[in-house]
C-alpha cells in the first residue's frame, strides 16, 4: 500500500476539509477521469482497492493515474487506555480529498469500457464520484 517514505513530523493536526479542489481538478493525461464531488478522507486501502478494480476491468489494456497520494497520518490510540497520556500511534495513512479532485485518469480505452471501470472502482470509495472526459 501506499505511503511516503519518510517525514517532517509523526503526527499531524485533524484539521477541516471545507472548499472545493482547485489543484488537480482538471485531466491532464488522459482522456478519461474519475471526479469525486464530495470531500472524504480515501485511506490507502481505499486507494489500492479502487485501483485494482479498475485494472482487471479494463483487462491490462490502457494506461491508468492515480493522482491522489496518502500523505496525511491518522493517529489512533491502543484499546482500553484510559483518556489522556497524549496522542495515539499513526496507525495508518490518508490522502484529503475535495470535491472536484480527479482521482484517478485513464487514456487507451473505449468510453464504455472506460465508463464500466471507473463504475466499478467507485463502489470501493468512501464518497461519490462522477466520470469525466476530455471534451
Amino acid at each position: 500500500m501506499l505511503s511516503p517514505k519518510r517525514v517532517k513530523w509523526r503526527k499531524q493536526f485533524v484539521g477541516r476539509s471545507n472548499g472545493l479542489a482547485y489543484r488537480g481538478s482538471d485531466l491532464s493525461f488522459g482522456d478519461f477521469g474519475l471526479q469525486a464531488t464530495e470531500a472524504e478522507r480515501m485511506t490507502s486501502r481505499q486507494i489500492e482497492a479502487a485501483r485494482i478494480a479498475i485494472s482487471r476491468s479494463i483487462k491490462r489494456g490502457g494506461k491508468i493515474w492515480c493522482r491522489v497520494f496518502p500523505d496525511t497520518p491518522v493517529t489512533k490510540k491502543a484499546a482500553e487506555t484510559r483518556m489522556g497520556s497524549g496522542k495515539g500511534n499513526p496507525e495508518f495513512w490518508v490522502a484529503r480529498i475535495l470535491p472536484g479532485r480527479i482521482i484517478f485518469e485513464m487514456n487507451g480505452v473505449t468510453r464504455l469500457q472506460a465508463e464500466e471501470a471507473f463504475k466499478r472502482a467507485a463502489y470501493k470509495l468512501p464518497f461519490k464520484t462522477r466520470f469525466i472526459e476530455r471534451e
